[in-house]
Formats: structure tokens, C-alpha cells, sequence
């Protein structure tokens, strides 16, 4: 096996997203993130050598953050995966900082979490390699929850991983870390950068992550109240926000589409009419039904348009219907095209449906065409 263990969630078509692991645990640590992140992206998980299902002999003795990076570009190719967001927790996080500092090209987007462009020198790391070579993981595991979590918190399976995983590869993965510097070098980090720090985390405190805020340009930070060192299970909410945040631009991507498609008027209509009551929704419209449907390129937006017409036919929903027959006009359909849609919807929708949406959109055209005149 020369390529690493992974998982795939999301649509085939969706932007790649790359989740990296913490040093012990597997790509279980995403558990709770990974689901909700797969609906607009293609989520790839992937396991560090010797952890979950990937081989421990991918790495050895005196390993560096370089090669890990090294193994997850190749896991990216055999996926025919070229550029790519990536977020990563820790060792994933410098990982992700390695990848965006050499590799440049492939990262679209980074997000860093309870990491650093450091770990606190080399002595500690191969201090725990020495041990692990000697002892094990068995012993390390014991003090897992105390390194990884809040008082009181746990995640069993990620517990079960560490003492699963294998303590060569582990040892390893020690050794990379203790060479990992990158201060020098992350002043040239070019991808939009997020920063995210558990404000208890013992391993990478906050500091690590505002130093690295301070270098990287244009990045942003944030602290997670309540969190330690493995934030994306212990507050698997607060780390989707604001990897959602990060990576989808809020709704500002499918707010760009929604006037594409429906024109800056009627956005600025529906924005002007917007009130804390519906605030919420138009978000919603402009995150989900805008930002990731219809981005979808598996459909064109000619083609989204007339199944759209259709959709809204069938349902009687006739204002709806006006402003989508502009939209495809906008999108590139026809009057005869829009028509035969329409004619296709008598078959299927039923003819009072097609007579009432043929006198909506002739009217809608007819404005259309008095306006262009």
C-alpha cells in the first residue's frame, strides 16, 4: 500500500476539500464535521502512516513534516485531485502549513487548527519517539484524554486509536514533528488562511496560532471557548461555523451567483425588504439554494433553469415563475426555448398549470422585449 487510508464524502463534482488528522487519532477526529462540510464539498479524510488503515511503512525513522506532505500530494494525484482547500488538525495542520509554503499551487485555501509553524523545540518529540520505541503506545494512550481534551470530555474511539496505531509510524510521525520549523517561512503563505485555536488547548496554545496570525498575510484567527487541542470533536459546531465561514466565503459566493442569475434589481429588492425576522432565510437562500447547488457545474445554468421552470409550473408557484423566466433569459434560453419547456409541462404538470405559466411568462417577455426596445 503506497497510498494513504482515506475517506470520500460529497458529490464527485463538489471543490475538493482535504482533512487532515492529529498525531494518535485517525480520520474519525472529523466525525462530527465531516458530514455537514460533504454538502457543498468533495470531503477527502485521510489517516497518517500507521494510523486507522494506512501502512506504517510509508514513513521511518528521522520522517519529516516534508514527506508527510509528500504522501498526501500523492494521495491527491491518484485522485485526480489537482488544487485543493485543505484544513488540518496539529501535525495535519503543519502538514496543511508544509503544503502551503512549498506547494503553493495545489492549495487553494488552508485552515490550521491548535497547530503551530513550531512544536516547542525537538527534545520533547524525541524524548516521546524513544519511549514509544521502547515502551509503545499503551502508556501514552492512558494520558490521552488529559493532552487532548477538557476536563470531563472524551471521544473513545479516537482514545482506541492512539493505542491502536502503530508505534514505529507513530515514533515516526515524533520525529517530524520535532524537526517541523517553519517561522521563517510562512510570511510567503499566499492561500486564504484561517487560524483556529482551542482557547484551553495545552499543546499548541493560542499563542502558537497568534504568532502564526501575525506572520501569515491576510489571515484570520479564532479562538474556540471550551475547546482543547482536538477542537473538531469537543466542539464540532463552533469549528463547522467557522470552517464554513472560511471556505465558503459565508454567502458571499452565492450571493455573487444569485445576481448573476437573478440581476443586481431584484437582489437589491429582496435585500432592501430583508428584516431580522427574515434575515436567516435570505442567508440560507444565498448559502445553500445559491452557493451550492446552483455553483454545481454538473448541471449549466441553462440547463438548472429550465428544470427550475419546470419545478415551479408544477407547483403553481407563478411569481416565482416571472422571475425565473427572466433568469433564463439571463442564463441564455430563448423565448421559443422557454416555451417549449413550458409545452412540455401541459404533458407532465397538466394544462390549467401550463395555461396560467404561459400567460405569466408572455407577459414577462413581452416586458422584457418593451424594456429592450
Amino acid at each position: 500500500m503506497t497510498i494513504l487510508d482515506h475517506l470520500i464524502e460529497g458529490p464527485a463534482s463538489a471543490p475538493p476539500l482535504l482533512l487532515g488528522p492529529s498525531l494518535g487519532t485517525s480520520y474519525a477526529l472529523w466525525d462530527r464535521v465531516a458530514p455537514e462540510l460533504s454538502v457543498g464539498h468533495r470531503v477527502i479524510r485521510w489517516n497518517l502512516p500507521g494510523h486507522g488503515g494506512s501502512a506504517a511503512d510509508l514513513v521511518g525513522p528521522g520522517a519529516t513534516v516534508g514527506d508527510l506532505a509528500g504522501l498526501v500530494l500523492d494521495l491527491a494525484d491518484s485522485l485526480g485531485v489537482e488544487r485543493f482547500a485543505y484544513a488540518g488538525v496539529s501535525l495535519g495542520g503543519a502538514v496543511g502549513l508544509q503544503l502551503a509554503v512549498h506547494h503553493p499551487e495545489r492549495v487553494s485555501s488552508l485552515a490550521v487548527l491548535c497547530s503551530s509553524a513550531h512544536f516547542n523545540g525537538a527534545k520533547p518529540w524525541e524524548e516521546r519517539a524513544a519511549l514509544v520505541r521502547t515502551e509503545g503506545l499503551a502508556g501514552l494512550a492512558e494520558s490521552a484524554d488529559e493532552r487532548w481534551f477538557t476536563p470531563g470530555f472524551t471521544v473513545p474511539r479516537l482514545v482506541r486509536d492512539h493505542r491502536d496505531a502503530d508505534p514505529g509510524a507513530y515514533a515516526a510521525c515524533c520525529d517530524a514533528l520535532a524537526a517541523f520549523d517553519l517561522r521563517d517561512l510562512v510570511g510567503g503563505i499566499s492561500a486564504p488562511t484561517l487560524l483556529v485555536a482551542g482557547r484551553e488547548d495545552p499543546a499548541t496554545p493560542p499563542a502558537h496560532l497568534r504568532e502564526l496570525a501575525d506572520a501569515v498575510p491576510g489571515a484570520t484567527l479564532t479562538e474556540i471557548p471550551g475547546a482543547s487541542h482536538l477542537a473538531p470533536a469537543e466542539r464540532p459546531e463552533a469549528v463547522l461555523t467557522a470552517l464554513r465561514a472560511h471556505f465558503d466565503g459565508g454567502a458571499k459566493r452565492g450571493m455573487a451567483v444569485r445576481r448573476e442569475v437573478l440581476g443586481d434589481a431584484h437582489v437589491d429588492r429582496a435585500q432592501g425588504r430583508q428584516s431580522p425576522f427574515t434575515a436567516r432565510f435570505q442567508d440560507f437562500i444565498s448559502r445553500y439554494a445559491w452557493g451550492e447547488i446552483w455553483t454545481d457545474e454538473t448541471l449549466s445554468r441553462r440547463e438548472r433553469s429550465m428544470v427550475t421552470l419546470t419545478a415551479l409550473v408544477a407547483h403553481g408557484h407563478y411569481e416565482e415563475l416571472a422571475m425565473h423566466v427572466r433568469a433564463a433569459r439571463r442564463n441564455g434560453l430563448t423565448a421559443d426555448e422557454i416555451g417549449a419547456v413550458l409545452l412540455q409541462t401541459a404533458v407532465y404538470c397538466g394544462v390549467p398549470a401550463a395555461n396560467s405559466a404561459f400567460a405569466t411568462a408572455q407577459r414577462v417577455l413581452a416586458e422584457e422585449d418593451g424594456a429592450a426596445g
